[in-house]
């Protein structure tokens, strides 16, 4: 399947881990009341997992909305500004009464993603409002995640940026 997906939609290998490909860039354009700097006002990909793929912890400086497309369930797990680590199951909630179609990881918050079934596919789309830039984007150093949520070691390792 990811063979097909990847031809399919055009995918390309994103640095978090998976395969993505940018489907939407709004024209307009919006500026961060912090900072001043101007960017599309939404973007959105595609986004696939697969093999022995996962979505290292990462962040980016808008909200992120993730939306399930096909395959097996998928784990977004967020580590909140509070220190305890949030779940949610990405997955199709008319079959999976434990999952959600969509999914909001807020600004600023550590994330990573994985599939629930390590054998299945997740095909899921992302929506970022401001819109996604690359210079915003953060793969965390795992020593100091580590140091600022204790608590979370095995699952901070277990989904750490490959190197």
């Amino acid at each position: 399947m990811r063979d097909r997906l990847v031809g399919q939609f055009e995918l390309i290998p994103h640095p978090e881990g998976g395969y993505f490909r940018e489907t939407y860039r709004a024209g307009d354009r919006v500026s961060r009341a912090a900072t001043g700097d101007v960017r599309s006002a939404s973007t959105a990909i595609y986004y696939l997992l697969s093999d022995d793929a996962y979505s290292a912890w990462h962040r980016i400086r808008s909200d992120e909305v993730w939306h399930f497309y096909a395959g097996g369930a998928l784990d977004v797990h967020v580590l909140t500004r509070d220190g305890s680590l949030v779940t949610h199951r990405l997955g199709n909630a008319l079959e999976r009464d434990d999952a959600v179609f969509q999914a909001v990881v807020e600004a600023g918050q550590w994330f990573a993603a994985e599939r629930v079934d390590p054998a299945s596919y997740a095909f899921v789309g992302c929506t970022v409002a401001p819109g996604f830039e690359f210079s915003e984007f953060e793969l965390a150093n795992v020593d100091a995640l580590l140091a600022e949520y204790p608590g979370h070691s095995d699952i901070v390792r277990r989904l750490a940026p490959r190197s």
